[in-house]
């Protein structure tokens, strides 16, 4: 069913509330954070004023009542991405941190010197740090799997790569610069076949697509709140149970344990025994409630929407003169993030040319340096667009771009 994009748009306050130079708020930038709607703020300010109480650690009301919501919320999780079980969810800051407990807990304690760590050349600095981290600790060896001309996944050279050697293959589901998608299907199957452990960066795929963890039979897979609606300052990391319980704790501290002398201790139950001290409540609770919503708006009716989206900024950036655009030209396999250059203009005069105009993107290099350099650039700008864009947003784009150009060269002159 078609989005109706402006009654989606009242449901978030910012667009109510933000505008420039007489000029309503264009929001761009959700590859780098979403907008909340309503519900989800209201939600969180309903818990601090009427709900709030400690989980899992009192026996009054508040606390029991608090701790249902929050319990409440991991089933909701559970079911989205079509996990076995809750106790397969652990809640965390955010993608950054699931990914650096992967590399840590898991990586740490079954990988030595020499064992091989596949990523692609397409990821965030998130995907690529931590490893490079356990790397210095244990001498593991990196293997990056190239991109083809088009900027796909190349999976000839994936299979090339994939060896006995290789323990841990972690791919993203999406570049947040190119929009690229890679055959998570294929990729997880081709690592298994070779006894490797498969964690997915999920942050830009899952609050765009979904995902279904026992149809894809990965390992891992971390994503975060603040890019699907929710607040900042809250993550998900699922991984298989019987992964978790070999792994080692992430954090020690109250409520990861069991039982606790001067000489040693037991670690508690999955997830809890990687969830140590005060957990963020009322962000868990606002996700939960930005789930809910997209869940109320259909996440296929979200997927369709985005697939029109992207053929439609495909189609426009492609015609106009000057647009240099990144990535796959065309939507097959690829979600709606848009990196690109315009003329012999910097990214950051094109973002600041368009913020005058209200117009939100975002300029730099996106937490991807190495992509950029394969790219042969620097920096670029970069459209990203969600379930509240409308074509009319990329009409204003396009049209502020050519006015961009149009206004630097009068004001050389």
């Amino acid at each position: 069913m078609p989005l109706d994009i402006e009654k989606i748009k009242t449901d978030f306050p910012i667009f109510r509330n933000t505008h420039r130079n007489n000029k309503p708020l264009v929001y761009l930038d959700s590859a780098a954070t979403a907008h909340k709607p309503q519900c989800v703020i209201d939600a969180e300010s309903k818990f601090y004023s009427e709900d709030y109480g400690t989980v899992r650690r009192g026996i009054y009301f508040l606390s029991a009542m608090a701790t249902e919501k929050y319990e409440s919320v991991r089933k909701l999780i559970a079911e989205f991405i079509q996990a076995s079980s809750p106790t397969e969810i652990v809640y965390t800051r955010g993608a950054t941190e699931s990914i650096n407990l992967v590399a840590r807990c898991y990586g740490e304690s079954q990988l030595k010197a020499g064992d091989e760590i596949i990523l692609s050349e397409f990821e965030h600095h998130s995907n690529i740090v931590p490893w490079l981290m356990l790397r210095d600790r244990i001498g593991v060896k990196l293997v990056y799997v190239r991109s083809t001309r088009d900027w796909r996944f190349d999976m000839d050279d994936y299979s090339d790569k994939l060896s006995e050697r290789t323990k841990i293959v972690s791919i993203t589901g999406m570049s947040n610069v190119l929009g690229t998608m890679p055959d998570l299907k294929a990729i997880t199957a081709l690592a298994h076949a070779k006894g490797a452990k498969v964690h997915i960066d999920g942050a830009q795929l899952v609050p765009h697509m979904g995902i279904n963890v026992k149809f894809l039979d990965c390992d891992f897979l971390s994503f975060s709140s603040h890019k699907m609606l929710g607040p900042t300052g809250v993550g998900v990391l699922y991984m298989k149970r019987e992964l978790g319980e070999i792994m080692s704790p992430w954090q020690g501290g109250g409520d990861m344990i069991e039982y606790v002398q001067f000489d040693g201790f037991t670690t508690n139950e999955l997830p809890y025994k990687f969830e140590a001290g005060t957990p963020n409540m009322a962000g868990v609770i606002g996700f939960g409630k930005a789930i809910e919503y997209i869940n109320s708006v259909g996440l296929i009716n979200i997927m369709m929407h985005e697939r029109e989206t992207t053929e439609y900024v495909l189609r426009r950036m492609l015609e106009t003169e000057g647009i240099q655009l990144y990535g796959p030209t065309t939507a097959e396999n690829r979600g709606s993030v848009f990196s690109f250059n315009y003329k012999d203009l910097h990214s950051h005069d094109i973002g600041s040319m368009l913020d005058f105009n209200n117009i939100a993107i975002r300029a730099g290099h996106h937490c991807a340096q190495p992509l950029m350099g394969k790219l042969g650039v620097i920096s670029t700008a970069r459209a990203s667009f969600y379930l509240y864009n409308s074509k009319e947003d990329v009409n204003i784009l396009i049209d502020a771009l050519q006015q961009s150009e149009r206004f630097l060269k009068n004001a050389v002159r």
